[in-house]
């Protein structure tokens, strides 16, 4: 089991107190930090969630969901005790407690995947997701 590793570049990434909400240089220091971002299992560490602050991973492909890829991710997700709660994407859930520990973006021109980095199976299931969603499946 594996969590994410991009701990230490995400903590560089967040504003350290409130009181520098509007410190325009504590800003373009935190900004300085990006020039090189982490990878996890090949995939491309591009962002954060802007509400929920996790790790968002770019997929090399985008994804059309289908009646088929739908039902691979809800196997996929209860092989991880996870299920799937379908929102504007869907998003992985453990059934324990109902935390979210990963979401799948489509609506872009790029489908990305935001894990939780603290969820212990983290590079597991981006692994997974990147093989399930992949092609053929994804169109």
């Amino acid at each position: 089991m594996t969590k994410l590793t991009v701990g230490p570049w995400i903590a560089a990434q967040k504003l350290p107190t409130h009181d520098l909400a509007r410190d325009r240089l504590a800003f373009l220091e935190r900004t300085q930090r990006r020039g090189t971002t982490p990878t996890v299992a090949g995939l491309p560490l591009v962002g954060m969630g802007g509400s929920c602050g996790k790790p968002c991973f770019a997929l090399p492909y985008t994804v059309t969901w289908t009646q088929t890829n739908t039902l691979a991710l809800e196997h996929l997700a209860a092989d991880f005790g996870c299920f799937v709660e379908y929102g504007i994407y869907p998003h992985l859930k453990l059934q324990d407690g109902g935390q979210e520990v990963a979401a799948v973006q489509d609506w872009s021109t790029f489908a990305t995947v935001y894990l939780r980095p603290g969820y212990e199976q983290a590079e597991e299931l981006l692994e997974r997701l990147l093989e399930t969603l992949g092609a053929p499946l994804h169109g």
